[in-house]
């Protein structure tokens, strides 16, 4: 069965500036979701899908392919995931591919082992997509929503009295990476057939903002250090 990685770094970005190469803990952001794919041993290509050239430089360097630049059309801030995924595939043919995965370029959280544990429960249940996901913190169904004269609201009100601890477990999209079926990659990255693994919290981190940054930098060093869980 022949793999690919896809890993999306376009050179825009507004909140943080050149966001998918800007040095974390000292090596490009990127680096990290290309060793995850290179060290899982699961594809037979990681590339990188950009529309600059210094990225795809240093795709390079750290081991990814960068065979061609990203259409203008999918280079801009509204272009969605699926649309350059698809973007890729096209400029691959005749090649196809039996399974893909896209993997987010600001995730130095992934580690090979979820990429393999995505890609078995991919293929045992015969997903569509799988992706992984954590839990909220706090319990969603107890969300308060307010109105523009400050006026707080119970979006759930029947759950006002409920004990947090009876309440079910919600949970969000990790925003690290997505197996896919390329044969029915159609209109969404979620499809009624997907399926999920569960990561921890302190293995998941956004990074939109500067203080995402730092919060991410922190708990990746806590997470890596040697003394970690062991207390």
């Amino acid at each position: 069965m022949t793999k690919i990685a896809i890993i999306p770094a376009r050179g825009g970005s507004k909140r943080i500036p050149r966001k998918n190469i800007r040095p974390f803990l000292g090596k490009p952001i990127l680096a990290y979701s290309i060793e995850a794919a290179l060290n899982s041993g699961l594809f037979d290509e990681v590339m990188v899908s950009t529309d600059d050239e210094e990225i795809a430089e240093i795709a390079l360097k750290h081991g990814a392919r960068a065979p061609f630049l990203r259409s203008a059309v999918n280079a801009d801030d509204y272009a969605p995931t699926l649309a350059v995924i698809q973007e890729v595939l096209n400029r691959y043919l005749p090649l196809k591919f039996s399974a893909g995965c896209c993997i987010y370029p600001t995730a130095p959280f992934v580690k090979p082992a979820h990429l393999e544990a995505g890609y078995r429960l991919l293929t045992e249940q015969n997903y569509d997509v799988v992706l992984p996901i954590v839990r909220f913190s706090y319990p969603i169904w107890r969300a308060l929503s307010r109105n523009d004269q400050g006026q707080a609201h119970m979006i759930w009100p029947e759950h006002k009295n409920s004990r947090s601890q009876d309440l079910p477990a919600a949970y969000h999209d990790a925003g690290q990476w997505y197996w896919f079926n390329p044969a029915r990659l159609k209109e969404s990255l979620f499809t009624s057939h997907t399926g999920a693994i569960v990561l921890e919290e302190d293995e998941v981190q956004d990074i939109d903002t500067p203080t995402d940054w730092t919060l991410a930098e922190l708990k990746y060093q806590r997470l890596h250090s040697s003394d970690y869980g062991t207390r």
